[in-house]
């Protein structure tokens, strides 16, 4: 869920051996366990992830990314924005920048690359007892508030295309993107430091980190998910 976007906790109850490492720097990053993290303690949105709607047909500003969720990404690009494409692929669909999360009954009034920040957090306020996850990152409320005064965004921000992108490499500079690149972090830690922050990307077993919860499910298979990190990484 930028959830955004993120969502994070040590590997409990999922079957997996043991909790991973995380960056002590981003350790509030791994502390809420919902799609797409809450830095407040106890602060949940009524669900958070694309993956909930991806394969379903939806008219307003969503539409259901059609094809093969494991697909070859595209060439070319920086790392960041690669990964980025990859995320986007597990958790908007083809509506991507104005993608919208599909249990939203209430739709916000604008399309969201029209709103600036403070019209999304007056439609949160509007419309309690719903999801909002909201963008191409699909970030949720306290995920969007928290990394936009991050980055000093003001609330007359526009929802653009960049900013949606600036605030999804917040989040992967705290899942330890230069860590890794720089060879101090696995990919594999890697690889579920990002699936604990977005619940479309799947665990070593296959499935969500956060599989049921809400609804959410990995929409690609964790070899494809492998495939392209690595071929990110190593690109």
């Amino acid at each position: 869920m930028i959830r955004t976007i993120a969502a994070s906790g040590l590997c409990v109850g999922l079957g997996l051996a043991g909790p991973v490492a995380a960056d002590p720097a981003t350790g509030s990053l791994f502390a809420a366990r919902q799609p797409l993290f809450s830095i407040q303690s106890g602060t949940r949105d009524a669900v958070s992830s694309a993956s909930l709607f991806v394969d379903r047909a939806e008219g307003g500003l969503f539409a259901a990314l059609p094809g093969r969720l494991d697909a070859p990404l595209r060439h070319g690009g920086t790392k960041a924005a690669r990964l980025r494409d990859l995320i986007a692929r597990a958790e908007a669909g083809r509506a991507g920048y104005d993608a919208v999360q599909h249990g939203a009954r209430v739709k916000p009034p604008r399309r969201p690359t029209d709103m600036t920040l403070q019209d999304i957090y007056d439609w949160i306020e509007a419309t309690p007892g719903q999801p909002h996850a909201i963008g191409r990152y699909q970030f949720i409320p306290p995920t969007l508030r928290h990394s936009a005064a991050r980055l000093d965004l003001p609330a007359s921000t526009r929802f653009s295309p960049a900013v949606q992108d600036r605030l999804a490499d917040l989040l992967l500079g705290d899942a330890g993107l230069m860590k890794v690149k720089a060879g101090e972090m696995s990919v594999d830690t890697f690889m579920l430091n990002l699936a604990r922050i977005w619940a479309g990307l799947p665990i070593p077993s296959g499935r969500s980190y956060y599989d049921g919860v809400a609804g959410n499910k990995a929409t690609m298979t964790y070899e494809a998910y492998a495939s392209q990190v690595r071929g990110i990484l190593g690109g």
